[in-house]
């Protein structure tokens, strides 16, 4: 894994503003889904990965479908480990002090993820 900040410039104007539209509408629908069903309702929609549909549909179309596949599995991975990092923080952030329960939220968001990553590509080999 690497960063290349030169492949930002690669993918259209128009992939952007798609995936930027998507994000946005599925942040909206959020609010919306808040303001009729209450805030836990309308969380559960910002927990939606907003760009993974469009961004998945683009790497498909530009690098091929095994790419976007891998990308599938890493947003996964994260998801499961926001899992963890609600259950960290429904558990610790009435008892411990704010900074704490989202700094232990976030590292086992990380952990849980890494490790997920890690299991499963070892059980590929």
């Amino acid at each position: 894994m690497r960063l290349r900040l030169s492949e930002l410039r690669r993918p259209p104007k128009r992939d952007w503003a798609v995936r930027f539209a998507f994000g946005a509408g599925v942040s909206a629908l959020a609010g919306v889904v808040s303001v009729l069903a209450g805030p836990r309702a309308g969380g559960l929609f910002l927990a939606f990965p907003a760009i993974l549909l469009a961004s998945v549909t683009l790497v498909a179309k530009e690098e091929g479908v095994r790419q976007a596949v891998q990308d599938v599995g890493g947003a996964t991975f994260g998801a499961i480990g926001l899992i963890g990092f609600a259950v960290v923080v429904a558990l610790t952030v009435t008892a411990w002090p704010l900074w704490l329960s989202l700094t232990t939220a976030t590292l086992s968001w990380a952990a849980l993820s890494l490790a997920l990553y890690a299991t499963v590509t070892r059980l590929r080999r």
